[in-house]
């Protein structure tokens, strides 16, 4: 059997194992090992997905919640139901492939810094229609993201903010010395470490317009800016980010 049709045929786990092997060699190139990770990632993915899909074929998990956490990661908000694709998290989804939800049986839909990590346009598109199927009439979805508005508007030199942008967004982690002008900056804010498996990278950047845009395309009567609310929203993410409530 030729090296094709064993990855024609292998399963998962078995492409798994060896993308594993082949990240140990070091005659692995730089440039192969990125996509390799990348590849690791959606596979460890596709991995958690399909058991839960397994559990609800159909698509809809048998739960009604009436307050929806999307990607919230280690951020937990007290009384929300937390849907991610990493633990932890209540459901284990991709809702890049729609949310598990029944029509009409959310009130209240929350994400930050989630959409810029899906690819535009379309699993946001996708998700922008799948928020609006799964909220009641008048129920509310309440998106933040970092503002590529904000840090364009202080290029080309930037300003005292870009230090203070740097300190808030990177200072724990070990890409300081990458971050050598605002341009540099801007990069980050557009693409982040995608060189990092500790990170996922965005795929995409937004603003105010652009999510008024979004969101009213997918069929939401409303969008407008939403008052920053650390009793649900991180506060780590209200400098240099833009948040909007869309009302059904």
């Amino acid at each position: 059997m030729t090296p094709q049709q064993n990855i024609e045929t292998a399963s998962p786990d078995q492409l798994m194992e060896q993308i594993t092997q082949l990240l140990r060699q070091p005659t692995t190139t730089h440039g192969l090992a990125r996509a390799l990770r990348a590849t690791v990632k959606e596979l460890e993915l596709h991995r958690t997905h399909r058991v839960s899909q397994k559990a609800w074929p159909d698509g809809r998990i048998d739960d009604t919640p009436r307050k929806v956490q999307i990607g919230g990661g280690a951020h937990r908000i007290a009384g929300f139901f937390n849907i991610d694709a990493v633990p932890p998290a209540d459901l284990l989804w991709d809702v890049r492939e729609g949310i598990p939800l029944h029509d009409a049986t959310v009130n209240e839909l929350f994400s930050e810094h989630f959409l810029e990590h899906i690819d535009y346009p379309r699993s946001a598109k996708h998700y922008a229609r799948e928020a609006h199927r799964v909220l009641t009439p008048g129920g509310r979805l309440i998106t933040g993201v970092p503002d590529a508005a904000f840090v364009l508007a202080q290029y080309p030199a930037g300003t005292a903010d870009s230090e203070e942008m740097i300190k808030k967004w990177y200072g724990k982690r070990d890409c300081l010395d990458a971050i050598n002008t605002h341009l540099d900056l801007i990069n980050y804010v557009f693409r982040d470490q995608d060189d990092d498996p500790t990170y996922n990278p965005h795929y995409w950047a937004y603003d105010h317009d652009k999510l008024v845009q979004l969101f009213t395309e997918a069929g939401f009567t409303k969008v407008e800016p939403w008052n920053f609310d650390p009793q649900i929203a991180n506060p780590k993410r209200q400098w240099g980010s833009v948040y909007v409530i869309a009302t059904k």
